[in-house]
């Protein structure tokens, strides 16, 4: 498997293969900020109440099921997808 790589990343890649990036070990106290960080990160500490079409509620079910997931997983995936700039609105 390949990974694609961005421009930014392309760039840092190639100052670090060509030497003039040195990495080092992160210190306990770095260490213990970053698990904090990633731990904060999945946490989901709001909830909402929303209310669906029953086709839309139906559909966002059966997408769910095809997936494997709950579908407030999905629900909660589409939104963070969107807010974060992944998904973007299409006008008709």
């Amino acid at each position: 498997m390949t990974i694609k790589l961005d421009k930014e990343e392309k760039a840092i890649l190639d100052a670090y293969e060509k030497g003039r990036i040195k990495t080092r070990t992160p210190s306990k106290k770095e260490i213990n900020d970053i698990a904090t960080r990633a731990a904060n990160t999945f946490r989901k500490d709001k909830r909402i109440t929303l209310r669906l079409y029953a086709h839309d509620y139906q559909g966002i079910q059966k997408k769910a099921l095809e997936l494997g997931i709950p579908y407030q997983t999905l629900i909660s995936g589409l939104i963070h997808s969107y807010v974060e700039g992944d998904l973007v609105y299409k006008k008709q």
